[in-house]
């Protein structure tokens, strides 16, 4: 009886250590296809959208990509190794372990992208240029720049939005929704204002933060001169503190809704809109263009002077011609108005 148990014994024991040895080899080839063997495919960038919520959904946009060749094994490695799905943008190379592709896709190491806008006239093309770049599309992004809501927790109404959005390059993530552009928008805007001495110039300019991009975006209407948008800020800001019409001629365009007419007639004058400076004084509700930095800070630097009007020079050259007193202007006028007829623009 005392041999059969030691028998039994023996036999269990040794059971146990094929068992176990079993394991080892099963961890131990699973821990080799992990971090050893090379299972990317390709480089190559893969996006996980946010909606992607589950391994399956992940491993399926992977495979459908190119990016690995075994869905099964990868959702079972992932799983054992306990990662998680982080939608997002992702760099991957070819010749990546599952260890080496996990190390970005299951910890959410995303790949930032470079969001460029410049050149804006309207939400509606800041809309669409962002959604280039970013996971939200230009219909939410757009209804987002127009909640009024929105724009009051930020201190601004949805006429002065624009002005919150300085154009430059920007590192965001790929899955950055609109809200959250928004406010990184807000915090560049912030950044933007208390660099260059720019909170200290706009005291001498008399104007909110607001104001000078909306002065602004009629600046860079008016002229693409660098050189020139000092002496036309100036102009614009005697004009303001005179109490006279700014009589910007981009206003008029913005308020018609075409920055493609060529000349402005007295027809287009009479159109009631509150962004018709022929009509009202002041500055208009909010910017009629997404004021670039250049033309912001041609405000805040703004030449002092005593012109008070200025014209399109008539060699049609893009410059302008400055007057002090209306008699000047009106001669500068007729001379671009004669070199328009030659031209037979209309």
């Amino acid at each position: 009886m005392k041999k059969q148990s030691i028998k039994i014994g023996g036999a269990v024991l040794t059971f146990m250590v094929l068992i176990g040895f079993g394991f080892l080899a099963s961890s131990g080839l699973m821990y080799y296809t992990y971090a050893c063997r090379h299972k990317v495919l390709k480089d190559g960038m893969v996006y996980i959208p946010t909606d992607t919520t589950t391994l399956y959904g992940q491993a399926a946009i992977l495979f459908d990509e190119g990016f690995i060749k075994d869905s099964s094994e990868y959702k079972l490695m992932v799983a054992k190794m306990g990662f998680k799905v982080y939608p997002g943008k992702y760099e991957l190379k070819e010749g990546m372990t599952y260890k080496q592709l996990l190390s970005k896709i299951g910890t959410g190491s995303q790949t930032p992208v470079k969001v460029t806008f410049n050149n804006i006239r309207t939400p509606q093309r800041l809309a669409g240029v962002v959604s280039r770049y970013i996971e939200a599309d230009s219909l939410s992004l757009l209804n987002a720049f127009l909640n009024d809501s929105l724009a009051q927790i930020y201190g601004f109404s949805t006429a002065t939005f624009p002005s919150m959005f300085i154009p430059n390059t920007y590192e965001l993530y790929w899955n950055t929704s609109p809200e959250q552009f928004i406010e990184r928008m807000n915090k560049e805007y912030n950044r933007f204002w208390s660099a260059g001495g720019r909170e200290e110039k706009l005291e001498k300019t008399g104007l909110t933060k607001q104001e000078v991009s909306t002065l602004a975006s009629i600046v860079i209407e008016e002229t693409k001169i660098k050189e020139e948008m000092p002496r036309i800020a100036g102009i614009y800001l005697n004009r303001l503190k005179a109490g006279m019409p700014l009589q910007a001629d981009p206003t008029v365009k913005f308020a018609l809704g075409d920055p493609s007419i060529k000349r402005i007639l007295y027809k287009h004058l009479e159109i009631e809109s509150p962004y018709n400076t022929y009509k009202n004084t002041g500055l208009p509700p909010g910017p009629i263009y997404v004021p670039p930095i250049v033309a912001i800070d041609a405000v805040l630097d703004f030449e002092p002077t005593d012109y008070f009007y200025f014209c399109a020079a008539p060699d049609l050259s893009g410059k302008h011609v400055f007057a002090r007193t209306l008699n000047e202007h009106n001669k500068n006028a007729q001379a671009y108005a004669n070199a328009l007829n030659r031209r037979g623009i209309r």
